[in-house]
């Protein structure tokens, strides 16, 4: 019976760290206040993460690996069933990473999580997702390159980088366009990821820039 007791002790110092963070940012909790709403002592928490920084790590894991795991499984559908479509990878990319945030019991924290992580400089967790997901924008990026190869390797990064951050804005709902009256919470998010989509595979096709005038 320990070891269930064990793993529910881990989801719910997890879970308050995240509803924390998202409240007040990394830097602005402190491990007392996430024994305090997790109800456990500090030695829980030192013995399942030993760290802040690894606890902190640890809540992006939880949601990222899951998140990973769909986006590469719907690339590797689209390409084997729509080799060359971009829509079709671009579509992987998007749409795991809204219907997470369309989950607001397991999602809608998280996502606010991730805004705290743009808004704050913290160089240990940002080497921390390039480490164990830095594969995932490489893997699509080389699937993107392969539907448009007349995109220059910078030229391709700068584009999905702005893609992962409009993507990022779209999960955080901070946008003008809100969800009207009568339509679901998940019709709007399958809209969005339709906008989305088609406004990033004509930033992808565009034609690329002229290089800028001498000085």
């Amino acid at each position: 019976m320990g070891k269930p007791a064990s793993f529910s002790t881990k989801d719910r110092i997890l879970g308050a760290a995240e509803e924390l963070f998202a409240q007040y940012g990394f830097a602005g909790t402190s491990l007392r206040q996430v024994t305090s709403h997790a109800d456990v002592n500090i030695a829980a928490v030192n013995y399942h993460f030993g760290s802040k920084e690894n606890l902190v790590n640890e809540v992006f894991r939880r949601r990222m690996d899951e998140m990973t795991a769909a986006r590469l499984s719907q690339l590797e559908q689209a390409r084997s069933a729509h080799p060359g479509e971009l829509r079709a990878v671009l579509a992987a990319f998007v749409e795991p990473a809204l219907a997470m945030a369309q989950d607001r019991q397991s999602g809608g924290a998280f996502v606010r999580v991730i805004a705290r992580a743009y808004a704050e400089k913290n160089d240990n967790l940002r080497k921390f997702l390039s480490d164990h997901y830095g594969h995932v924008l490489r893997e699509f990026g080389k699937a993107i390159g392969a539907c448009v190869p007349g995109l220059s390797k910078e030229e391709l990064y700068w584009r999905l980088d702005f893609l992962a951050g409009a993507l990022t804005y779209a999960m955080a709902d901070f946008g003008l366009i809100k969800r009207p009256h009568g339509i679901s919470e998940a019709a709007h998010r399958s809209k969005a990821a339709q906008e989305l989509i088609h406004f990033a595979e004509a930033g992808f096709r565009a034609s690329a820039l002229d290089a800028p005038p001498s000085p």
